[in-house]
């Protein structure tokens, strides 16, 4: 079960004793898409006990998501050693919290064939009105996909760093492990992910 946070104070000692890895689920009842968060999150949970995944209702603790820039909910925010390192907006499936926790989180890496396993670096320069950027982002999503989200509408310095490294200024710009790819091109994404 998710434990939640009840004051700002109660969350102040529970950064203190988790100060290699926290991760805060930011929630709150008017919103049907947080609803459904809180499902998915309850799901990973029941199966990753060791996780250090805490709950704050917007509603109830107040000043907690102001600390952290949280404007919507569902968020999950992963904290390692103090510092913010990736930010989760919207609804997604436990799957895809194990495989960003996984990754994440020291106590949470498995391996596989013996080898720690090691998570593709995806970058995601978008526009928030750009169909085929909302459409990767999906795509990563369904696919459980981790991946960081560049809005280079409201960054100018990624954006004229884009156009450097690409020539275009189209979006979306997927990269994929150093790997740019202009566009949703699913079959090379497909090619470099998962082959």
């Amino acid at each position: 079960m998710l434990e939640w946070i009840n004051s700002k104070a109660e969350f102040d000692e529970i950064r203190k004793k988790n100060g290699e890895f926290l991760a805060l689920f930011f929630y709150g009842d008017f919103s049907d898409s947080a609803r459904r968060a809180l499902q998915e999150i309850e799901d990973f949970k029941k199966n990753n006990e060791k996780i250090s995944i805490y709950g704050v209702d917007v509603s109830r603790v107040k000043g907690i998501h102001h600390e952290f820039n949280v404007k919507k909910v569902p968020t999950v925010l992963v904290i390692q050693k103090g510092k913010e390192i990736e930010k989760i907006e919207g609804v997604q499936s436990a799957q895809f919290y194990e495989r960003s926790f996984n990754h994440a989180n020291p106590v949470f890496k498995k391996s596989k064939k013996g080898n720690d396993s090691v998570a593709p670096r995806v970058v995601v320069y978008s526009t928030p009105t750009c169909p085929a950027c909302n459409s990767a982002k999906a795509y990563f999503r369904r696919k459980g996909v981790r991946f960081r989200d560049i809005d280079v509408s409201r960054d100018q310095q990624a954006a004229e760093s884009l156009v450097r490294r690409s020539g275009q200024m189209a979006v979306p710009q997927i990269d994929i492990n150093g790997q740019l790819i202009v566009g949703f091109d699913q079959a090379r994404i497909d090619r470099l992910l998962f082959n």
